[in-house]
């Protein structure tokens, strides 16, 4: 699935939660497979760069949609990945379309809270999962992780539960080009209305 090559005035990103060395390999198949582009650089753990600078990397990326990776390693409190996550998702040169919250195995951990999760068959459930991909048994909308807690601060359009990114017990591998994730993004990109801008903007291009 490639997007239009349509440029709009801002880019779109999408913030992933996550920024281990499989992460980072995944989110740079999925970026490929929609026509988008991934910041690796801020991958990490934690994340090595600062707001800025991952604001200039998202400037210079050849497409208007791109995947932008945080990692707090575990960080109590708000650490170096949240607060380059909030610099982001607060800049005035994006268009945030939503976010990817990535489970961790810990629910001591912040909870955020989602619209909806992807299990690791690929379901979309109105509830939360595990760092396995599994439902969470309360059944509630939260996804717990060290990398999430300032998600519930800033009024994302879309927020998608998901489990540890390319793991998933096999069912993200990035050898399967990372299918749960890729299931994952598409949603925010749907429920967003990306797709409907793109698809939009390819058929004016289409018919002058």
């Amino acid at each position: 699935m490639v997007l239009s090559d349509t440029i709009p005035t801002k880019k779109s990103i999408i913030l992933i939660t996550d920024g281990d060395t499989i992460a980072v390999r995944a989110i740079e198949r999925v970026a490929n497979r929609i026509g988008g582009r991934s910041i690796s650089r801020s991958g990490g753990n934690p994340t090595p760069l600062e707001g800025p600078k991952i604001q200039r990397l998202i400037w210079e990326a050849a497409s208007d949609l791109v995947l932008v990776l945080f990692d707090d390693n575990g960080h109590t409190g708000v650490g170096p990945g949240e607060r380059a996550l909030q610099y982001i998702a607060t800049c005035k040169d994006f268009q945030v379309l939503g976010a990817l919250a990535v489970a961790s195995n810990s629910y001591s951990s912040v909870a955020a809270r989602v619209h909806v999760s992807v299990t690791k068959f690929g379901q979309i459930i109105p509830y939360g999962v595990d760092k396995h991909g599994e439902p969470l048994k309360q059944k509630l909308p939260f996804i717990y992780g060290d990398t999430v807690g300032v998600l519930n601060e800033l009024n994302l359009p879309v927020v998608v539960g998901i489990g540890d990114i390319g793991k998933m017990r096999g069912r993200d591998i990035i050898d399967r080009d990372s299918p749960i994730t890729y299931r994952a993004v598409l949603e925010i990109l749907r429920r967003s209305g990306y797709l409907k801008k793109t698809k939009t903007a390819t058929s004016k291009d289409n018919n002058p």
